[in-house]
């Protein structure tokens, strides 16, 4: 079982520190805008809480309204708990179309919630660090699988980084973003 709620928590950091007028700026997850990957980690922070509790009947994912801070952030705070749950680790579920185990889909969302912290982090100029567990847990994930991943699409072309490269650089550039 990993902990999710340290990348979570510094995910909310992220979102409360984004101002109205960088919402329109690039990040290096180049398909999104700001606004597009606070909108992604919404979607996302929501689907795989769902998963962590069995349920993946959810709602339409709904625009960002006024109150987006405390929205995305009540949603990324519940992931972290949904996946506090040990029982959330067990079995296997099928999202997306693609059937992993659960222990695959929380690490899946570590990643998620890693790298798009990162690339939010990025664009917005704000700083990123996460305990050393969460990193080395996300590295271990990244490594095995993203080079086979069932959807290969969703990540960028692997960038090199030097040998001793921080865990978090490691990461980052096993996802195709430039550290």
């Amino acid at each position: 079982m990993i902990d999710l709620k340290p990348a979570c928590l510094r995910m909310t950091e992220l979102v409360a520190g984004i101002a109205d007028e960088q919402l329109d700026l690039s990040t290096p997850c180049t398909e999104y805008a700001v606004r597009d990957l606070v909108a992604h980690v919404d979607e996302v922070a929501r689907g795989f809480a769902s998963v962590a509790r069995g349920d993946l009947e959810q709602p339409p994912v709904p625009e960002l309204g006024a109150d987006w801070r405390s929205t995305v952030a009540g949603h990324v705070r519940d992931l972290g708990v949904a996946w506090d749950d040990e029982a959330a680790w067990r079995g296997s579920a099928d999202a997306a179309g693609v059937e992993l185990s659960n222990e695959v889909w929380g690490r899946i969302a570590l990643t998620e919630v890693v790298v798009h912290g990162w690339d939010l982090a990025r664009a917005t100029g704000q700083p990123f660090a996460l305990p050393e567990e969460t990193l080395r847990a996300c590295l271990e994930h990244v490594e095995e699988f993203v080079p086979k991943a069932p959807i290969p699409e969703l990540w960028g072309e692997p960038v090199d980084v030097p040998a001793g490269a921080p865990v978090l650089d490691r990461i980052v550039a096993i996802t195709g973003r430039k550290p």
